[in-house]
């Protein structure tokens, strides 16, 4: 659509429940119910049942029971309304990536509608949205405008108090450019406003939308102020609400906002765990793999308050060692950087965007091979360790360059990427074997030296034909048998040890209270370096005995034995 034309909206109702429908044939809307504030003194909601005896949100209790004797009275819980919203947001995510939660309107969310005309057009979004939102309520109402205040005006319009109501009657969509005519027969109470306005507003004898809207900008604001030109310019279908913010996204995101701000990470791990659905079966649908995922937290700090001043947001992201195209891992790395994450205010709204993405691996698995493993189901299972133990439960050993044995290696972060070496395009041809020779960058550009390394390749075949010197070879060596070659357990630190010598080659070591005899020495095997940092100079024996074998050294330094471990 043109960007001066407002993105379409839909608007999906639904009465605020904490928990999925009952199995049971009747269902609680059809009971008149009332759920009361903390204090006692208004009603917050009430069902269906109770609004055809005259129970209306915003009375007093005693009223509402002067209405209808038969009222139920329920506390209104924040808590679980709260999670019910976040609930159903991550659901609506699955339809619509732009979805938010109407404050102040538990049960109403405001849902971005553009762009679907490739995959079916607003009727099929309308109808998934009512599918998903079937799982609170047997009736809900969707309703698709160009602008927010129609679209909730339109939900009432449909056929959702009828038992008898389909699917089709449940959903009412205005057709584009139509949503100021729409709104001119509708009454004042479905445009939000102050009550005292909409009283004065009576009082005039101004009972329509359209009636409000026929009156003059200088007028209205005369009268009523920056209040009575926001009331004057919605009855105009003039509503700057959006789900999201008006603008083109440039790479895969789905943005949420909160029904309220949340000062723990439980609600933004719910939020994130949907979003990340989402962009991976976009992802896999165009063969492509999530490189980075960043996740965006908007803070309710009050840095933003005026309409013109930004939003105060905090973004970070989470890099793999390697593309993935699922959603398990990926949740693994979000929710590692979550639980590190310190919160300085509540969060009020999440964005997950998929900011770098790569070609989806071909690897496919051989069913009758033993060998092959899947590269995704380690990463699940190494993140979900490391979300268990700690994000430096995981290691691997890294060698060093170092003749000192017991710097020889340092344990790293299993995930951690080492920087590859660039390769020179060059190809040789050595005894039948194809290798790539390492070297530094020679100011060619990585396409350019892939397309030489792949003309070099698909050239060897043809070389070796024109060589033809290479003789038959019909007896070959056979292939070596595989050793497992025995552990070396290293002491860390070496440990001092008493030993008896026989001139300088050792016979008796004693190492801590256990006397073992020396059948067969071996050495000495000099080392020493290091002289710039910490000298050493070392004469090494490998030991061979009844109870095993192990390494000793003489530290001339400090003119003393130790043990510097012993062979599994």
């Amino acid at each position: 659509m043109p960007d001066a034309a407002p993105p379409r909206t839909p608007s999906s109702s639904l009465p605020p429940s904490s928990a999925p429908p009952s199995p049971a044939p009747e269902h609680w809307d059809e009971h008149p119910i009332a759920l009361i504030d903390i204090g006692g003194k208004r009603l917050r909601a009430v069902t269906a049942a109770a609004g055809r005896f005259g129970v209306r949100a915003g009375m007093r209790p005693a009223e509402a029971r002067a209405l209808c004797a038969d009222l139920v009275e329920l506390p209104w819980d924040d808590v679980a309304i709260e999670a019910a919203i976040i609930e159903a947001s991550a659901a609506f995510l699955g339809a619509s990536p732009q979805v938010t939660p109407v404050e102040g309107a538990a049960g109403l969310w405001w849902v971005g509608a553009s762009g679907f005309d490739p995959v079916g057009g607003e009727r099929a979004l309308a109808m998934e949205l009512l599918r998903v939102a079937r799982r609170w309520h047997p009736r809900p109402r969707v309703a698709i405008a160009g602008s927010c205040v129609a679209a909730r005006a339109a939900t009432w319009a449909g056929a959702s108090f009828d038992p008898q109501a389909t699917e089709r009657t449940l959903i009412n969509v205005v057709p584009a450019g139509r949503d100021a005519a729409y709104l001119a027969p509708a009454p004042l109470a479905l445009v939000p406003m102050d009550e005292e306005l909409r009283a004065a507003l009576h009082a005039l004898g101004l009972r329509t939308v359209g009636a409000l809207a026929e009156l003059t900008a200088e007028d209205v604001e005369r009268r009523w102020g920056d209040a009575g030109i926001r009331a004057w310019r919605l009855a105009r279908a003039d509503d700057l609400r959006r789900p999201v913010l008006a603008r083109i996204e440039t790479q895969p995101a789905v943005e949420v906002e909160l029904a309220s701000p949340s000062s723990t990470m439980e609600p933004i791990l719910f939020l994130v765990r949907a979003a990340l659905d989402r962009l991976v079966q976009q992802l896999v649908a165009h063969g492509r793999a999530a490189a980075s995922v960043a996740i965006t937290l908007t803070l309710d700090d009050a840095r933003g308050a005026l309409p013109s001043e930004p939003v105060h947001t905090v973004t970070r992201e989470v890099r793999p060692a390697r593309p993935l195209a699922r959603v398990a891992p990926l949740f693994e790395r979000c929710r590692a950087l979550l639980d590190r994450w310190t919160l300085s205010a509540p969060v009020c709204a999440v964005r997950v965007a998929i900011v770098a993405a790569a070609p989806l691996t071909g690897e496919q698995g051989d069913l009758l091979s033993a060998s092959w493993r899947d590269i995704g189901a380690a990463d699940a299972a190494i993140e979900r360790l490391r979300s268990e133990l700690g994000t430096d439960a995981i290691v691997r050993a890294v060698a060093q360059d170092t003749h000192r044995p017991e710097k020889a290696g340092v344990w790293r972060d299993a995930l951690e990427v080492e920087p590859v070496a660039r390769t020179r395009d060059v190809v040789r041809d050595d005894g039948g074997r194809r290798s790539l020779d390492f070297a530094r960058d020679d100011g060619v550009s990585h396409s350019e030296r892939a397309k030489r390394v792949e003309e070099s390749a698909l050239a060897l075949p043809a070389t070796r034909a024109a060589n033809g010197s290479r003789g038959l070879q019909m007896v070959r060596e056979p292939a070596p048998v595989p050793v497992t070659t025995a552990a070396h357990r290293t002491l860390e630190p070496a440990e001092p040890v008493e030993v008896e010598c026989e001139g300088e080659v050792p016979r008796v070591v004693t190492w801590r209270g256990h006397r073992i005899a020396v059948s067969r020495p071996i050495g000495p095997e000099r080392l020493s370096g290091d002289w710039w940092d910490d000298g050493y100079r070392r004469d090494y024996w490998r030991c061979e005995s009844l109870a095993g074998e192990f390494v000793v050294y003489l530290d001339r330094a400090e003119d003393g034995w130790r043990l510097q471990g012993w062979i599994d």
